[in-house]
């Protein structure tokens, strides 16, 4: 139990230090493009915002999932990493279909990467929204400044 306890702990870490870093380089990249974003016109720029954060979210959630389904098949817990994939998008993901299951020893790490996953889709879409407001709060003060 306590390995599990561990382990699962190490992957959550890992998952939501890897978020923020790529949340950072997003930010990054955010700042050496404020000059362009603030400038009009807006709409486009705050829609090409979203998308471009909405696939950076989506990289990190796969991140997530990578992290676990590697750590699962180095285990040995499933012999191919395509289950090892599956059985991971689906805990991290929170859905839980229950068709492919961990052995007994290694069943907490199945709420772990539940928990892991509920994590970060919180943190992200926090990500998602605070970026949002940053450009579109930025974008108004530039016009005040202007008008």
């Amino acid at each position: 139990m306590f390995v599990q306890i561990a382990l699962g702990t190490s992957l959550m870490l890992l998952s939501v230090m890897v978020s923020g870093l790529a949340f950072w380089a997003f930010e990054v990249l955010l700042v050496r493009h404020h000059h362009w974003l603030v400038r009009e016109p807006h709409r486009p720029k705050l829609a090409l915002v979203l998308g471009v954060a909405a696939v950076w979210v989506l990289g990190m959630v796969t991140a997530g999932v990578w992290i676990w389904a590697i750590a699962l098949w180095a285990l040995g817990i499933f012999i191919t990493i395509e289950t090892s994939v599956y059985f991971s998008l689906v805990a991290f993901t929170t859905l839980g279909f229950g068709d492919i299951l961990l052995p007994k020893q290694w069943r907490l790490l199945g709420g772990m990467a539940a928990a892991n996953g509920l994590l970060n889709m919180g943190l992200l879409t926090a990500m998602l929204v605070e970026v949002l407001r940053h450009i579109r709060l930025s974008q108004i003060e530039v016009k005040r400044k202007k008008d």
